[in-house]
């Protein structure tokens, strides 16, 4: 479980408490905390699992249950911050048979997109990129994949994408950059598109208010 301490050394901090929590992928963090402070909603406490679970999606129907269970005594209301995320609807099923209630949409590169919107597009060879899968390419793709010592899996990895997009929930310069390099790498057309935060930030402000 990502701690307030690490959150707490980018910057990020966690020290509101309320009456909501939410369970989140740790790789929301940052985007949820902005959205928090900005709209100055102090009663929302998070709580992040582990964000590597990305590459791992059996990890988080039995993680986000354990932490449903070990808190829900403590809040009003709790929700889940995940979308379906390659659990094949168990994380929804949980949810439901818990009644505690999930953002909607098959992964986060959709609702950042807007659900809506990301379906209507049909990319079917695109390979997407957020904020913090920009910051952490090398950490969840480059090395997991073994691709800093076997470059020559990079076609059967990746073979089929044509382009990758980039979604950028900050316009940060650097960022776009090293999107940018991470295309060059994986010998991708590439695509900017700022999405600020989509359905994320649609959900929170329902939640809000």
């Amino acid at each position: 479980m990502i701690t307030d301490e690490q959150l707490s050394a980018e910057g990020l901090d966690l020290r509101n408490h309320g009456q909501v929590l939410l369970i989140a992928c740790g790789a929301l963090a940052r985007e949820i905390l902005a959205l928090t402070k900005a709209n100055g909603w102090t009663h929302m406490d998070l709580q992040c699992l582990p964000a590597i679970f990305h590459n791992a999606p059996e990890k988080i129907t039995p993680a986000v249950k354990a932490m449903i269970e070990r808190s829900r005594a403590k809040y009003a209301e709790i929700f889940v911050v995940y979308a379906d995320c390659g659990t094949g609807g168990q994380l929804q099923r949980l949810c439901d048979d818990m009644g505690v209630s999930m953002i909607a949409g098959p992964h986060c590169y959709s609702f950042f997109e807007s659900n809506a919107g990301f379906e209507a597009r049909e990319e079917l060879t695109c390979f997407y990129l957020t904020d913090f899968l920009v910051r952490q390419f090398d950490a969840f793709f480059w090395r997991p994949m073994g691709l800093d010592r076997h470059p020559e899996l990079l076609d059967m990895y990746f073979g089929n994408y044509t382009t990758l997009v980039y979604q950028a929930q900050i316009q940060d310069p650097a960022l776009e950059a090293k999107a940018e390099e991470c295309a060059r790498r994986m010998g991708l057309n590439y695509q900017y598109r700022f999405t600020s935060y989509g359905d994320l930030a649609v959900a929170l402000t329902s939640l809000a208010d």
